[in-house]
């Protein structure tokens, strides 16, 4: 089969012929209908080689929809043909944290080697998909696999952040965005069906404001060195209830503190690497500052529910799974608007 590869450390991903996959006792194989392209992968390709963890060639891709083409021994319940979507952070199954659904918090990954897909495990930019248990798939019926596949991680990573700050975001609550692309232009339609509150959105460029204006952010802010004045005056003075921050870097987490409110949520979701000095009345009194990752098994079967309802419009571009290396090229360049899906078998 073809799949696309991260071959060696510096290198620009390939697309390569690797054996067909097999499922082994308990096991299922997965045609691949959409697969997601991430800043996470350009992050994981930016290590340098004494920080990389995995084993090389990697196959990409941590988001994954497929139709169910075989099972293992072992296996029932699953009929040839099925459409499901991936759930990406696997755990161990047994630990505290997995008998609660939240495998992306496993107590044992590490000590037991288990990686998502795509993250050190073969990916689901491929023709073909081998997951390791049932239990990390989720029926979609007959809802569109390019739209739906963004939710298994740019879907579930904000709902997960957003879920845990619904108490904060009542009737006249604000909730700040910063970074609208992939996750936070899909942030902002969550926000707008979940709760209350005024949605603020920020970012660096017109073309990215003007996607968060069209999919329901009441006011959009130019992400610089104002931007956190600005909020303040859209606010009254007082601040964001809470502040979700998809980018990560220093200066970013430097608006989202300048933003936050008094008792409110700081939620770094994004990963380039930034930090915030945290003292005595900066960010604001009894701010809580949190970073998560990814979300439950549960969640991500509330997700796709809400996808059903008509809710959630991801805006995607689609490439074949040849056009994949350029797929990556343009997200690095900041040039997709929304998020990259590849059709490994379109």
């Amino acid at each position: 089969m073809k799949a696309v590869q991260y071959r060696a450390i510096g290198a620009a991903p390939e697309v390569v012929t690797v054996p067909d996959p097999e499922p082994g006792p308990g096991q299922v194989l997965l045609k691949v209908t959409a697969a997601g392209v991430c800043h996470s992968d350009i992050a994981v390709m930016s290590w340098p080689e004494e920080n990389f963890p995995y084993e090389l060639p990697l196959t990409l891709g941590h988001e994954g929809v497929g139709t169910v083409e075989a099972v293992g021994e072992g296996v029932t319940g699953l009929e040839t043909g099925t459409s499901v979507a991936v759930y990406g952070p696997w755990g161990c199954g047994t630990c505290v944290k997995c008998a609660q659904g939240k495998e992306n918090y496993c107590l044992r990954a590490a000590e037991l080697d288990i990686n998502p897909p795509g993250l050190g495990r073969p990916g689901a930019i491929a023709e073909y998909l081998l997951v390791d248990d049932p239990r990390h798939l989720v029926p979609i019926g007959d809802l569109d696999p390019v739209r739906t596949v963004p939710l298994t991680d740019a879907g579930l990573t904000p709902y997960h952040a957003i879920k845990r700050s619904l108490p904060r975001l009542g009737a006249g609550s604000t909730a700040v965005v910063i970074g609208t692309g992939g996750l936070g232009h899909v942030g902002i339609q969550l926000l707008r069906a979940m709760t209350s509150a005024r949605v603020v959105a920020l970012d660096v460029s017109e073309e990215k404001l003007a996607l968060a204006r069209e999919v329901g952010a009441h006011e959009t802010v130019l992400s610089d060195e104002k931007a956190a004045g600005r909020v303040r005056e859209i606010t009254g003075g007082l601040g964001a209830q809470a502040v979700f921050d998809f980018v990560g870097a220093d200066s970013t987490l430097a608006t989202a503190a300048a933003c936050a409110a008094v008792e409110s949520d700081l939620a770094l979701i994004g990963i380039a690497g930034g930090t915030m000095p945290i003292g005595f009345g900066q960010p604001a009194y009894e701010v809580s500052v949190n970073s998560s990752y990814w979300g439950s098994r549960s969640e991500l079967f509330e997700v796709i529910e809400l996808a059903r309802t008509g809710v959630l419009d991801v805006h995607t571009e689609t490439f074949s799974l040849d056009e994949a290396p350029r797929a990556y090229e343009l997200l690095h360049e900041g040039k997709i608007n929304g998020r990259a899906v590849i059709l490994p078998n379109g």
